[in-house]
């Protein structure tokens, strides 16, 4: 059984490709620039770049030495086609990811929502607590026979 490394053609599994720096998987490319010379044609795996901070890796591998034979135009087509393929799988697996982090940090502001509620709560009691406090010494000190200068009242029985 032959594979991806022995027909020149072929494209590898996404599974058995390089990470970058970054941790993603590599997207394959071939290189169209003239320089540096001899390398025009050869595939290489490269970084697809997904980076919040706007920082660019630079993560560049050769599969190649010499560049492929010439393709028919469907064998290109199909390359290209499969190309689209993976960089779609590199990008669903970068949505998973992103989707798993939002799920965590939804649940973790659900846990913050919930300790805020209940610390609103708690001080909503402690000061109906200390206003029922208050209130009680007032009342008892006028339900005593005494008027407001100390003095008892006579009761008229």
């Amino acid at each position: 059984m032959s594979t991806w490394r022995d027909d020149p053609n072929a494209i590898p599994p996404w599974n058995e490709r390089p990470k970058c720096h970054c941790g993603f998987r590599t997207w394959l490319q071939v290189w169209t620039d003239p320089l540096p010379q001899g390398k025009r044609g050869c595939r290489f795996f490269k970084c697809p770049d997904i980076d919040d901070d706007f920082k660019a890796c630079t993560f560049m591998q050769w599969i190649d030495t010499r560049p492929l034979g010439r393709v028919s135009l469907k064998e290109e087509q199909e390359r290209r086609v499969r190309q689209q393929q993976i960089r779609l799988k590199g990008k669903e697996d970068e949505l998973k990811r992103r989707r798993a982090e939002l799920g965590q940090r939804e649940a973790a502001l659900k846990i913050q929502e919930e300790q805020f509620q209940a610390r609103e709560a708690q001080f909503k009691r402690e000061a109906e607590e200390q206003k029922n406090r208050y209130k009680e010494p007032a009342q008892s000190s006028t339900s005593d026979g005494r008027n407001k200068k100390g003095k008892f009242l006579r009761s008229t029985q």
